[in-house]
């Protein structure tokens, strides 16, 4: 057996140590709450409401509730609070610029937090697609529409236990941004209504991916006049994501996806200039923008 000198096996031991601090860290890192806004707070009794970030138009903030706190208020409206005291608020293309939280606290007080929403800054595109997307004619359309609108809507009332939306978001495929969130459309010279997400081209047949974990509420099989071949996630807490235009998808309704992992195929289906995936998001009934949940943001 050959015997190291001493320098040579304590250089050895200090490799070993620093190669287990690194994956440490690695972990550490890949554990990181959602958006690209600062981390949890440290503290376990925050005494008052933290906030993630500012919050505007299109905006997703994580919130965090005073010790103590039974039940959380925004104007009004009961909040989904986590058994760590932690809640989401999303703001709306259109959201009023102020919004008010309210803590009911186990002794009977509360405590109030006065929110400042920030406009956000819209601008127009022209798109060349048929308004009423696959379908023929408007008739075609509005007898097609409701069956899928009632999926979507049932899809986007199912509730999970995924902790997906604690995750740092990340892109479900490379590409140009060729669409932006709450741009005003006009669809071949006729408004339409504003872009409720994100487009990213990309060529058809290309995998997206998962931005984060969650459970798969619909994969529409058959085509919707505009979505096309359609997938929705839900990442819990009332947060999820919708992406469009599929050539294929990968998953089936009930599917638990975990972040990164291919659930299907870009494409042009649906109401399409091109091969892209749009990804929508929404937070219960607010949509909100992907790309403000992004690290590069």
């Amino acid at each position: 057996m050959r015997h190291w000198p001493k320098a040579e096996r304590l250089a050895g031991i200090s490799r070993v140590l620093r190669a287990t601090i690194a994956a440490l860290i690695g972990l550490a890192f890949a554990a990181a709450p959602v958006s690209a806004q600062p981390q949890v707070p440290s503290q376990t009794n925050p005494a008052e409401f933290w906030m993630s970030g500012a919050a505007v138009q299109g905006g997703l903030v994580i919130g965090r509730a005073p010790t103590g706190t039974r039940s959380v208020f925004l104007d009004d409206a009961a909040l989904e609070l986590s058994p760590d005291g932690f809640f989401l608020i999303g703001f709306d293309r259109d959201a009023p610029t102020e919004a008010r939280l309210v803590a009911m606290l186990a002794d009977g007080s509360k405590m109030e937090r006065h929110i400042a929403v920030a406009p956000g800054n819209w601008r127009i595109e022209h798109v060349a697609a048929n308004i009423t997307g696959g379908a023929k004619s408007s008739a075609e359309f509005q007898a097609r529409r409701s069956a899928e609108l009632a999926r979507i809507a049932a899809a986007r009332a199912v509730r999970s236990d995924s902790a997906g939306w604690r995750q740092t978001f990340i892109r479900p495929v490379s590409g140009r941004i060729s669409g932006l969130f709450g741009a005003q459309r006009i669809y071949n010279g006729t408004p339409g209504s504003y872009h409720n997400g994100m487009d990213i081209a990309a060529p058809q047949g290309q995998d997206f991916v998962a931005p984060a974990d969650g459970v798969i509420t619909l994969a529409a099989n058959d085509v919707f006049t505009l979505e096309g071949h359609l997938l929705m996630i839900d990442h819990g807490m009332g947060l999820n994501s919708a992406f469009l235009h599929a050539s294929e998808l990968l998953v089936k309704e009930g599917d638990l996806v975990r972040q990164g992992q291919v659930i299907g195929r870009v494409g042009a289906t649906g109401r399409a200039s091109g091969p892209h995936v749009h990804w929508g998001m929404k937070w219960n009934s607010a949509r909100i923008d992907p790309k403000l949940l992004l690290p590069s943001n």
